[in-house]
């Protein structure tokens, strides 16, 4: 089924009941066909769902989800959600929210039951198990943290035209004797829902070791993105795949948390480390 031919992006009736059938699956290799991928000193090669060159996730976090005790009184709460990108599919934003408000009227034992049941749902749909955290509003605000630790790229005075995506706008100083590690970020990011041309703003964060990279290329590169349309997911593994293949950095993270919309807020991370968590990620400034 094309992207044309579903009712994502159009106006929707919310269902009434619980209906784990609105959760919309996007094959991931789609998108990963396009993804050209060359590991430092390897030269190019394709790559399949089978061999990815990355680790890393796709951090989902709801802020509203609801249902209902056995005696009617309804219960409120926030989730964590952990998508491993080794996945088959990606869930459509729109079509988890859907799921989410399908809840609304459903009766749930507790909160063991509501996780139970989420993450059977939404493991399905990913064909891949899913990591499901609940958190009742009554235990507090358990998201603080906030980033400061990393060099901010939007002070630089640059001047581009390129609003599309374009890896030759990467390059790496020549000038350096030897490598670094960095952190980095950007908060002037924007790309456009493929379903529904609707802009998707996020912040940008970058952290590598290897030859430095040149922070007015790596600004450009970024705000490239602007008229591309892509789910958050995909413009992660491509921004990824770019800097692997054109600055070769021994180690490589990258992540974007997206604003919310509708309740929803996604923040996908690709690493070359094996083992990281959200846990150990701070929330960005506009979160």
């Amino acid at each position: 089924m094309g992207h044309s031919d579903i009712p994502l992006g159009k106006q929707t009736s919310y269902p009434q009941q619980y209906d784990p059938a609105q959760l919309y699956r996007v094959a991931r290799s789609d998108n990963r066909a396009l993804l050209p991928f060359a590991a430092a000193g390897t030269g190019s090669a394709d790559f399949s769902d089978k061999d990815l060159p990355f680790f890393g996730f796709d951090h989902w976090r709801a802020y509203e989800l609801s249902w209902l005790q056995p005696s009617g009184k309804p219960v409120v709460a926030t989730a964590d959600i952990i998508v491993p990108c080794d996945s088959p599919n990606l869930i459509e934003s729109k079509s988890m929210k859907l799921y989410f408000n399908s809840l609304n009227q459903h009766k749930l034992a507790g909160m063991q039951e509501a996780s139970e049941l989420i993450a059977r749902d939404l493991s399905l749909a990913a064909g891949k198990p899913v990591q499901v955290r609940l958190h009742p509003l009554t235990a507090g605000e358990h998201h603080t943290s906030i980033d400061t630790s990393a060099v901010l790229l939007d002070e630089l005075q640059i001047a581009t035209e390129a609003f599309s995506p374009d890896a030759a706008l990467l390059g790496v100083r020549e000038d350096s004797s030897g490598p670094v590690s960095e952190r980095l970020r950007s908060e002037l990011f924007r790309s456009n829902c493929p379903i529904t041309s609707q802009p998707d703003w996020g912040s940008v964060t970058i952290e590598y070791t290897g030859q430095p990279i040149n922070h007015e290329s790596l600004l450009r590169y970024i705000i490239s993105y602007r008229q591309h349309e892509g789910f958050h997911e995909h413009c992660v593994e491509m921004i990824f795949c770019d800097l692997m293949k054109i600055c070769r950095p021994q180690s490589l993270t990258v992540s974007i948390n997206f604003l919310r919309r509708g309740g929803l807020e996604i923040n996908p991370l690709r690493t070359t480390r094996a083992g990281l968590t959200p846990q150990s990620l701070p929330r960005e400034l506009r979160q």
